[in-house]
């Protein structure tokens, strides 16, 4: 498989969790109100973000085969993690690095033979 691809599939991941960071934000003000609704800017960024993300996503697939690219998107748990740790300042616990390790390595072996 390409790699442009799978950069493209990383691109999606890495948009997702920004697009993630701000629906949190966002929701830090939240309330059922039209007007405040439509002036919530870290929710409009995030479905804007997340939009984007979505159709790069959509186009990747549309080259790529999913069984390899939907595992990249796996990596949006490692981008949203640490946005949390370093934006929302979140305790992350050593069970959760683990998880990463986990991801990466997963992630790595499918990357890996989508190569051969």
């Amino acid at each position: 498989m390409d790699w442009k691809i799978i950069a493209l599939t990383a691109l999606a991941a890495f948009m997702g969790s920004i697009g993630q960071l701000e629906f949190k934000r966002g929701a830090g003000t939240l309330q059922f109100d039209i007007k405040l609704l439509l002036t919530n800017y870290h929710l409009i960024i995030g479905l804007a973000v997340y939009a984007v993300s979505t159709v790069i996503y959509v186009y990747a697939l549309s080259k790529g085969q999913l069984s390899i690219l939907y595992p990249i998107i796996a990596t949006s748990y490692i981008w949203t993690l640490m946005f949390s740790k370093i934006f929302l300042k979140e305790s992350v616990g050593l069970t959760s690095w683990a998880g990463v390790f986990f991801i990466l390595l997963g992630v790595t072996l499918i990357a890996t033979q989508a190569g051969s």
